[in-house]
């Protein structure tokens, strides 16, 4: 009688010591979130590259370059002589002014005022940022921002929805170089 309580507990022992079995998950991602967001985002982009391109067609006159960052822009104002374009921790003195693709003014530089930036230490629109890299004092640009470039999916909570490319004007009245 003993070994059969010996066997019936080593029988139970194995049955319950049974691992518990991963579950399976009730429903299964198909990826088409992702594919409907991705679709979204090229047609967003095309959009806007036509907008730009439109934009710089019925504006012939302005020689348009092309930035290493993205975006086109051209000088209104171009120094001819010597001078050094900010450099990270310089102190920058500038203005600037935004307006849509239908030339309405969003923000005038009455508005914003004059700006010191602490180039690369501070925060400003990655566009903006960008197009301060590009000029010496006293040269004025106008840069044509996709929406990525200024205020992308969330706007500025202000007057600059989601998803708005923009003109851009930026002069740059002084650097002071850092020490």
């Amino acid at each position: 009688m003993k070994g059969l309580h010996y066997f019936i507990a080593i029988i139970f022992v194995f049955t319950s010591c049974k691992s518990p079995e991963a579950r399976h998950p009730i429903s299964q991602t198909t990826g088409s979130f992702i594919s409907k967001s991705v679709s979204k985002n090229k047609k967003l982009i095309k959009f806007e590259e036509n907008l730009i391109k439109d934009y710089m067609i019925n504006n012939s006159e302005n020689n348009y370059i092309a930035s290493k960052y993205g975006f086109w822009y051209y000088y209104v104002t171009k120094s001819q002589l010597e001078g050094e374009r900010p450099k990270f921790g310089d102190i920058l003195n500038f203005k600037y002014a935004i307006s849509d693709f239908n030339n309405q003014s969003i923000y005038t530089e009455e508005e914003l005022g004059n700006r010191i930036y602490n180039m690369e230490k501070e925060e400003l629109f990655t566009g903006l940022r960008e197009g301060l890299k590009l000029i010496k004092t006293g040269e004025t640009i106008v840069c044509l921002f996709p929406s990525q470039k200024a205020f992308g999916f969330y706007g500025d909570e202000n007057k600059i929805g989601a998803n708005t490319p923009l003109i851009c004007s930026i002069t740059l009245n002084l650097i002071t170089k850092n020490k």
